[in-house]
């Protein structure tokens, strides 16, 4: 928070921050810890799911508390590396249904009860997964309307041409924008 406050007081144009969860309690996944391959225990609109989206509007309550507030969420970080995940890694497996009816059912929701204007951004992986996952999500008109945006990462760009992928995604729903969150160099060894 103190280098947050620090930055915002430096930047001469507004920033706009974006936060992305790596993963929920341990009491609230399948695997019953933090690391390693997991899910959220039960399905969307349990308790479990309206407790995790109750954690994002909770984690916007105490960062306003301090003056922060964040422009977007993404649903999840890397959903998908949930299930491929080296076993000490913290995070949470989503389908791209999965992440569809938490949204509309769970977070979505929270989020527009919410006081915060914090935009929700959805898959926040790897660019391979579009269009479908932006199909299946956004085809559903009830998620799709709580989505601002698409959060994507580019390390396996060499695989899936732009053109497969981003501009198709964007011909399928030129409402939504889609954004890159996550990148870095020396991610292959090669």
């Amino acid at each position: 928070i103190p280098l947050l406050r620090r930055a915002l007081a430096m930047s001469k144009r507004q920033l706009l921050l974006f936060a992305s969860p790596w993963t929920a309690p341990a009491w609230m996944r399948s695997n019953g810890d933090v690391r390693g391959k997991g899910t959220l225990k039960g399905h969307a609109g349990d308790k479990y799911h309206k407790t995790w989206a109750n954690y994002f509007i909770k984690f916007l309550d105490e960062y306003a508390k301090h003056n922060v507030t964040f422009w977007a969420v993404t649903a999840q970080n890397e959903p998908l590396a949930g299930l491929f995940t080296p076993p000490q890694a913290p995070t949470i497996a989503f389908t791209a249904a999965q992440q569809r009816d938490f949204i509309a059912q769970d977070l979505g929701p929270a989020l527009a009860r919410s006081p915060h204007r914090t935009q929700l951004l959805m898959l926040d992986d790897q660019r391979i997964h579009l269009p479908h996952w932006a199909k299946v999500v956004l085809g559903n008109a009830t998620a799709a309307r709580y989505v601002a945006g698409l959060a994507v990462h580019w390390y396996l760009d060499a695989i899936v041409p732009p053109g497969c992928s981003l501009e198709a995604t964007h011909k399928l729903f030129p409402d939504h924008f889609l954004l890159y969150t996550e990148a870095c160099t020396g991610f292959f060894m090669f």
